[in-house]
């Protein structure tokens, strides 16, 4: 029961910057956000939420993985500042592109983004292999936005 309870507050806090990111993104989108030039491979608008529901989902299954899984105190604390690191960028990137449109700080912080994802999976890696591997879909697609990010910063001097 405890497994349980641990779980749903491991995927509630996953999705905390999504939430928190969808306030700060909504109104930008018909205003902001709709002026912009976009690449030719910008996804559709409708895909970003289902993308970035199946990507807080497993963030939380990770982080739960490494709580049931951990055993070396010492290895867990590592994985837990490494993802506390990476929810926090992921936080911040919504506010600094959406609110503040920095487009280019907000590319600068996606690469830190991106860098603490790859240390959160390192870490991961050594408590819960699954967990590192159940982090690979949030790296390609936080790949993907960097890219994007870039050439929308690109196309808007």
């Amino acid at each position: 029961m405890v497994a349980f309870f641990v779980l749903l507050f491991c995927i509630c806090l996953a999705f905390i910057p999504g939430i928190v990111g969808s306030f700060l993104t909504s109104p930008q989108i018909p205003t902001w956000y709709a002026t912009l030039t976009l690449p030719a491979f910008a996804p559709p608008g409708w895909l970003f939420m289902p993308v970035w529901t199946f990507l807080y989902l497993l963030m939380g299954v990770a982080l739960f993985k490494i709580w049931k899984d951990g055993v070396d105190l010492v290895e867990m604390r590592h994985a837990y500042m490494a993802f506390g690191v990476q929810w926090v960028l992921n936080l911040a990137w919504s506010f600094l592109f959406f609110t503040m449109h920095w487009p280019l700080v907000a590319f600068i912080e996606i690469i830190l983004l991106w860098i603490s994802i790859l240390a959160t999976m390192y870490f991961y890696k050594k408590v819960s292999p699954l967990a590192s591997f159940l982090m690979l879909p949030y790296l390609l697609w936080v790949t993907f936005a960097a890219v994007l990010n870039g050439f929308i910063w690109v196309l808007n001097p």
